[in-house]
């Protein structure tokens, strides 16, 4: 089910138990499997080209940058996914955190609440204020991008 209001590229591809929320955008080559799990995308979060969630979970206002794997995880409200990591089954990425470019989370690691986490395997450390300022101004210039591209 997708909401009225998101972006679906063409170019992506959804199968199974798949939810879109409101003003989100899902961009080219995503591949979005519900075959084994329910995917959940919360409302305005946005999923970038060559990126793959498989039985994951998205809260809102997510960022999932290129080429990232989420893989039966949780990434939690206004967290940004760096490009070409990977957080891997049972982990969760609490609300309020980066998860690095090339970062691994691995399996049932917990990326606490207000934390970037950055290596591979992730090691973790507090975010700053810019950081935190990072994952607001990413996500809003992707809400408008999808709306734009919606219309």
């Amino acid at each position: 089910m997708t909401a009225e209001s998101a972006f679906v590229s063409k170019m992506a591809y959804l199968v199974g138990d798949v939810t879109v929320g409101e003003r989100s955008s899902l961009w080219p080559f995503v591949c979005l499997r519900g075959d084994r799990g329910p995917v959940r995308v919360g409302a305005e979060t946005n999923v970038q080209e060559f990126t793959m969630l498989h039985g994951a979970t998205l809260g809102d206002e997510v960022t999932v940058g290129h080429g990232a794997v989420v893989d039966f995880a949780t990434v939690e409200d206004h967290s940004l996914v760096g490009m070409q990591s990977a957080v891997l089954g049972g982990a969760t990425v609490e609300s309020n955190c980066i998860v690095a470019a090339n970062a691994v989370v691995l399996q049932d690691q917990v990326v606490p609440e207000g934390h970037l986490a950055y290596g591979t395997p992730a090691e973790i450390k507090p975010l700053t204020d810019e950081q935190l300022e990072e994952i607001s101004n990413t996500h809003e210039h992707y809400v408008d991008l999808g709306q734009r591209f919606r219309g």
